[in-house]
């Protein structure tokens, strides 16, 4: 009994050797880890809770300052890491290990820490566990230690004093679009040839007549005179909605809508004559913003509805024009067509259905910003309490059409 005993440890011990020796063989066929060398690589390193304050939460910091924290709850930022759609590509074999980065920039929100590349291949990250990750954190996305937190001090565009419970200092360099902003509002690269990041907006703005001017918080972080702290007196301080295209990550949540277009449409009359066009021109321009419309993600796009209904509510007459990208993801990426508007940029869509019978009609003119179309929303699963748009536009008018010549009239 005793001699298989000693036979069956050295099976044990021979079979441990052998997958000692195919793990050894492994790794050295794996190649060297190389370093990250890509910001987009790279999170911001592991932070400590500054002095005088009891976490890096956002609700703590919302103590102290609340409307900040309020208008925060409002922002996309803050559902960046539970936002359904990034979840749904997460979970693809195609996502790479740093999609989260700009997602939950801190170390402090990330699970493993990436310690390099094997090869340099996104697909080989050697990990390890984070001792100090915080899962309460990670939820938080876009939080305010992400912006407002570096090498464990409190960074603000003005220095503090005395008084303050916690240590501020000031640091515009870092709190400049340039440096934050753009980081992740500015991913472009092709990772494989079924990956690409195209979030050119960064770009535009440069590329744009406002450069020179104004920056990204000059129009997504309104400036505005109050108290940053109760007590602590008014100046001047920033909203934090970080206002964006208002299309809320999930139906039960608000968000603050900031539009580039302005829209001229043309007069339609009060009384048509039998027989003549309803010649009716719409004019969107991009005059607010100073990047592209749309601009981001590249499956977001605006759609413009003209529809015609007679007096029974029947549709006469529908048009639909489309402002976006359309991009082929598979078996290679690739932009198909791109007519985004440019800042300054007009486009003029005509409407001219024939009026060929008397008496009452109807016409509704939609605008509406998507963030994706219904087809990729099921293929994700998305659900129906995903808002996959928001109308920024809706317009009613009302006329006649008569068998005789009028003098019209406008109809507002």
């Amino acid at each position: 009994m005793l001699g298989y005993k000693v036979k069956k440890m050295k099976r044990i011990s021979l079979v441990l050797f052998a997958l000692m020796l195919f793990t050894t063989w492994q790794c050295a066929k794996k190649g060297p880890m190389l370093p990250l060398t890509k910001k987009w690589e790279k999170v911001v390193p592991q932070q400590e809770v500054p002095a005088g304050l009891p976490s890096l939460k956002a609700a703590d910091c919302g103590i102290c300052h609340p409307s900040h924290y309020e208008e925060w709850k409002l922002s996309t930022h803050a559902h960046a890491w539970s936002d359904l759609q990034f979840q749904a590509e997460l979970k693809k074999e195609s996502s790479p290990f740093m999609c989260i980065n700009c997602h939950i920039p801190l170390q402090n929100q990330q699970e493993y820490i990436v310690k390099g590349l094997i090869d340099g291949d996104i697909y080989q990250p050697v990990r390890e566990k984070n001792p100090l990750f915080d899962p309460e954190l990670q939820k938080e996305g876009i939080t305010c230690a992400a912006c407002h937190v570096r090498d464990n001090v409190i960074i603000g565009p003005t220095g503090g004093n005395g008084n303050l419970p916690h240590p501020v200092v000031k640091d515009t360099v870092h709190l400049s679009s340039e440096n934050l902003c753009i980081n992740c509002h500015n991913a472009v690269a092709v990772l494989t040839p079924e990956l690409a990041c195209t979030f050119e907006t960064g770009d535009e703005w440069k590329a744009g007549p406002f450069a020179d001017e104004k920056d990204c918080k000059s129009c997504h972080m309104e400036p505005i005179t109050r108290e940053i702290m109760p007590g602590f007196g008014e100046k001047l301080t920033h909203r934090h909605y970080f206002t964006g295209s208002g299309i809320p990550k999930f139906d039960t949540v608000q968000t603050t809508v900031l539009n580039g277009l302005a829209f001229y449409p043309s007069e339609v009359l009060e009384t048509y004559q039998a027989g003549e066009p309803l010649n009716y021109n719409f004019r969107a321009k991009n005059e607010h913003a100073g990047h592209r419309v749309p601009t981001g993600d590249p499956e977001r796009f605006i759609l413009f509805h003209f529809t015609l209904f007679d007096v029974a509510g029947d549709t006469l007459k529908h048009l639909t024009e489309r402002i976006g990208e359309e991009w082929e993801w598979y078996p290679e990426a690739k932009k198909l067509t791109d007519n985004n508007l440019d800042p300054g940029e007009e486009v003029n869509y005509r409407f001219t259905p024939v009026l060929q019978d008397t008496g009452q009609y109807r016409m509704l003119v939609r605008v509406e910003k998507h963030r994706l179309n219904k087809a990729n929303a099921e293929y994700n699963k998305l659900g129906d309490h995903y808002p996959l748009y928001i109308e920024i536009l809706n317009r009613e008018y009302t006329f006649k059409v008569s068998a005789e010549e009028t003098a019209g009239g406008a109809n507002p």
